[in-house]
């Protein structure tokens, strides 16, 4: 339990009185002795003793100290003093993981901690704050705190050079009375980031599940009116419909997936799932695609065990989806390639499962993004094979629960290969 201020006082002041004593414990100790021995050869009164003791206490407490006994004082003090009053207000400065400025009433840097001169370059005394933050928010923010407003000031600063960074920025003074002021700087880009990301993936959403939505409404209203009557444009309408009702219910599955495995925590080893079992259904149950498409599914698989710790369900589906892709986007090629190793050429023992197409190949600009949320690389291609945009995100999302990882090999002209890098428990 924290001591309270009363204690803390108490304490100090019981210190003191012993100290004093303890320095004029011979004076004292000679006195009382003197005033015994009146006591007991001279006949002095009980009362007279007592009161006498007494008196010589309050004298050894009163008396002055010795120069000895102030330093000892001294000494003592400061070891009493809190490790918070020890602390340099540049030492804490420097413990600020976040750019921290100090300046004084006269508008130049005092101390600018580490983390600033990282983030802003060199900021040295006597430095004008104002010359370094030349943006308009900046200027206003530093002198409303130097016009004494009284409470914390705020503003958002971008810096764009060498890359662009939010900050929100805190300008406050130091305490009172120290002349001394403080710019405090919060990295919001990272948040920032996240929000244009959770805006681009609810317009996406929105406009991947509008297109069929008003596709459906628009063939309800042309079958009330003028094909009320027609059979051939009824059957037409109906099918195109149900194509689009069956991309709706794609779309949502998928975002469903993606937010159920982005709720589940990372997976604890356990669980070993056997590759080969589950890579060999995989190529069963796309077995119909694949002949419909004219793509030839061949194995390359070495020999022995080629187990992992994990889901056997999600694991389905990570290859489900690269084999998937590769059998429509690949199809160009007429076969496809499942391959599976054991590896140790980034220095650690890996499994890989590689997953290789013979067509067009994704174009280098191209290839950092394709996991990303409905991110396309032909946007009608993609359309008129059923994808959805997100089978690579749920695979990169699946992959990170594994602690795998996924990489992209391709070339125009002569296919891709989508490599899952397993490591070896």
């Amino acid at each position: 339990m924290a001591e309270t201020s009363t204690q803390t006082r108490t304490r100090r002041t019981a210190k003191l009185t012993a100290g004093r004593l303890y320095q004029n414990r011979w004076m004292l100790a000679a006195a009382i002795l003197a005033v015994l021995a009146v006591r007991l050869f001279g006949g002095a009164s009980g009362g007279f003793t007592a009161a006498t003791i007494v008196a010589l206490v309050l004298v050894a407490l009163i008396a002055p100290r010795t120069p000895a006994a102030r330093r000892m004082a001294e000494a003592s003090a400061r070891v009493e003093r809190s490790p918070l009053d020890r602390l340099s207000g540049e030492k804490l400065a420097a413990a600020v993981a976040e750019p921290l400025i100090i300046f004084g009433r006269d508008g130049t840097v005092v101390h600018a901690n580490e983390a600033a001169e990282t983030a802003f370059g060199a900021i040295r005394p006597p430095l004008p704050v104002l010359l370094k933050f030349r943006a308009p928010e900046m200027q206003a923010l530093i002198e409303a705190v130097l016009g004494g407003e009284g409470t914390a000031q705020t503003a958002d600063y971008v810096e764009r050079v060498p890359f662009e960074r939010v900050y929100r920025v805190t300008a406050s003074a130091v305490g009172r009375g120290t002349g001394l002021f403080v710019l405090a700087f919060k990295d919001q880009s990272e948040a920032r980031r996240i929000d244009r990301m959770r805006a681009d993936f609810i317009a996406n959403a929105s406009h991947e599940l509008r297109t069929p939505l008003a596709s459906i409404a628009g063939f309800v209203e042309t079958l009330r009116g003028p094909a009320r009557n027609d059979p051939n444009a009824r059957d037409q309408f109906l099918q195109i419909m149900q194509n689009q009702t069956g991309r709706m219910a794609r779309l949502i599955d998928d975002l469903l997936s993606l937010s159920r495995l982005e709720m589940k925590p990372y997976l604890k080893p356990g669980v070993r799932v056997d590759l080969r079992q589950t890579v060999e259904a995989v190529i069963d149950s796309l077995a119909p695609l694949a002949a419909g498409t004219g793509v030839v599914i061949e194995r390359d698989f070495a020999e022995g065990p080629l187990e992992v710790h994990g889901d056997r369900d999600e694991l389905f589906q990570v290859f489900q989806n690269l084999l998937e892709n590769a059998c429509k986007y690949g199809q160009s090629g007429g076969r496809v390639v499942m391959s599976m190793r054991r590896s140790t050429e980034g220095g650690e023992p890996e499994i890989e499962v590689t997953v290789r197409d013979f067509g067009p190949g994704i174009p280098d600009e191209h290839i950092p993004r394709v996991t990303e949320r409905f991110y396309r690389v032909d946007v009608e291609t993609s359309r008129a094979h059923k994808g959805t945009g997100l089978g690579l995100s749920i695979v990169k999302h699946i992959l990170t629960r594994h602690g795998a990882r996924l990489s992209i090999r391709s070339k125009l002209g002569e296919g891709s290969a989508f490599t899952v890098h397993f490591p070896v428990a």
